[in-house]
């Protein structure tokens, strides 16, 4: 969503994507002799605008008015506008690492929220260059004023089909074309890696066009778009639709003081994070106050209900579940329920109004405090649920030509409830129990809020332990997780410092200390099956 990272390619060169989803033979692109050779090159569904080399060190921007970063490597940064036809237009920027340092593989890279600029991308492309890999990533296909911002929708079915899967599509083909221009050896594999809305865009690349990519990770993917953003409008009134039932600061640390006292040493180590909340069975209700007491340190009935209903989950007009609910043990924490579920700007309440007002209904007067989920979410998924919906479990083309995918979410995820991946996963091996044993991972990761931070080790590398995985080696059953006093600075190779580690073990098994060592190290620890 918005806030992943809170602060959130032609195939072949002989392939070339038409408007209809099609593929027709195409040219090849003719070889380079360098970086700037690369501008003006023609495209079947575009061309390149610029491509100049940036020097280690060098600030990158990627949109006005907003602070780059220093280049971690040196590359040939390559932009290029896209277009399916009528009414579409995709900013894409495609960086090529030097040629000595290119280690033959692409990296395509999803992007958050609504899109609207190449923010998030950059952060994984910047990431991605330092390792050797080109790296893709796009506006998908429309300016906003932020992430959050869906104006851009209002009555454009085109670029509501370039956001929903069209960008990331045209992308893959344009930055295989480019790759074979600019490189001698041919492109040995092809990945793709995002996080909230990128990890809906990764699943749909899997699902739609399993060719683009040989394997894919989808952190935290916002897959059922149009029953997840309906939930959010049920949760935003859970909280908001009635004054008493708002949830301060005050009341948040409450609840996380609570949660953590009865459930944090379940798991038998004392750390300030929950292992694995579904053994945890918090409710809000041990708060409520007592007849009489004024003294602040407690919920009132209406608070207990609205938090009760945001750890349940938004249900049906028939009372029965109709979308995940929210883990406890961070609930107080900066950048968790406050940004997404509980603040007086909270996220939910403002993707739900920009989705139903710009997408659904057309209407930019449209309020949320109208939303009546029996008449508006079917309306949803009839109208938005083919373009934007990413939950489709028959991955059966993509694996069955070796394709892999990597799962990982955050248990204490406050933007897209850990449920829902979990459910995905257990649907995605009901339908090909043959083929997911050896092709897909699921890592839930304990104390980690929406794709980055939280209180718990939330910086991996699930890219190269794809990398590792699809050249050959075994299917991962751990990932290593680090805690720094700054997760994002860490995330992006500056200084910081290390406060623990942790494995990430593969669903459905969790870490266990094996009660030697220092709590601190992964290394005294070992994935076992879950206590019932």
């Amino acid at each position: 969503m918005s806030n992943y990272l809170h602060l959130g390619t032609v195939a072949a060169i002989a392939l070339a994507v038409t408007t209809n989803q099609s593929e027709k033979a195409a040219p090849a692109v003719q070889k380079a002799a360098g970086c700037e050779a690369l501008a003006g090159t023609s495209l079947p569904n575009g061309k390149v605008d610029a491509a100049v080399p940036v020097a280690k060190g060098a600030t990158v921007d990627t949109e006005k008015g907003k602070p780059g970063l220093p280049a971690a490597a040196g590359f040939c940064r390559v932009q290029a506008t896209l277009s399916a036809g009528s009414g579409s237009s995709i900013k894409v920027e495609l960086w090529l690492p030097d040629r000595a340092a290119w280690n033959g593989k692409l990296l395509g890279t999803g992007n958050g929220g609504f899109g609207a600029n190449l923010t998030i991308p950059a952060l994984l492309m910047r990431g991605g260059v330092e390792k050797g890999y080109a790296a893709v990533g796009s506006d998908m296909g429309h300016f906003g004023e932020s992430d959050v911002d869906a104006k851009w929708a209002l009555n454009a079915p085109e670029k509501i089909k370039d956001f929903g899967w069209r960008a990331n599509h045209l992308a893959a083909g344009f930055a295989k074309a480019i790759v074979a221009a600019y490189y001698t050896p041919p492109l040995e594999a092809a990945y793709f890696h995002g996080c909230s809305d990128g990890g809906r865009e990764a699943l749909m690349e899997a699902q739609r066009f399993p060719e683009d990519y040989d394997a894919v990770v989808a952190g935290a993917p916002a897959i059922p778009w149009t029953r997840m953003t309906t939930a959010f409008a049920a949760d935003h009134l859970a909280v908001f639709g009635d004054r008493a039932s708002a949830l301060p600061a005050d009341k948040l640390k409450l609840l996380q003081t609570a949660s953590l006292g009865q459930c944090d040493k379940i798991d038998g180590v004392a750390d300030g994070v929950i292992d694995d909340p579904r053994r945890c069975g918090f409710d809000p209700g041990v708060l409520q106050c007592k007849p009489g007491d004024t003294s602040g340190q407690c919920l009132s009935t209406a608070q207990v209900k609205s938090a009760r209903a945001l750890y349940r989950g938004a249900q049906g007009p028939d009372g029965k579940p109709f979308f995940h609910g929210y883990a406890p043990g961070a609930e107080a924490v900066s950048g968790t329920w406050d940004l997404w579920l509980t603040g007086a700007n909270a996220q939910h309440g403002r993707f739900a109004t920009e989705f139903y007002r710009y997408m659904v209904h057309s209407d930019p007067n449209w309020q949320v405090s109208s939303f009546d989920i029996t008449r508006d979410y079917p309306l949803a998924k009839q109208r938005m649920g083919g373009d934007l919906d990413a939950d489709n479990a028959d991955l059966g083309p993509f694996l069955r030509r070796g394709g892999k995918l990597i799962l990982y979410h955050g248990w204490n995820d406050a933007a897209i409830a850990p449920g829902n991946t979990i459910d995905y996963y257990q649907r995605v091996r009901s339908a090909q129990p043959g083929l997911v044993a050896g092709s897909v991972r699921l890592f839930m990761v304990p104390g980690m809020s929406h794709c980055l931070a939280g209180p718990g080790p939330n910086v991996f590398d699930a890219v190269g332990t794809l990398d590792k995985w699809r050249l050959g080696g075994p299917a991962p059953e751990q990932m290593v997780a680090t805690k720094y006093d700054n997760d994002l600075f860490a995330y992006l190779g500056f200084p910081a410092t290390r406060i623990r580690s942790r494995p990430l073990c593969a669903w459905p098994k969790v870490a266990r200390w094996n009660g030697g060592g220092s709590t601190d190290d992964a290394a005294n620890f070992s994935c076992a099956a879950p206590e019932k």
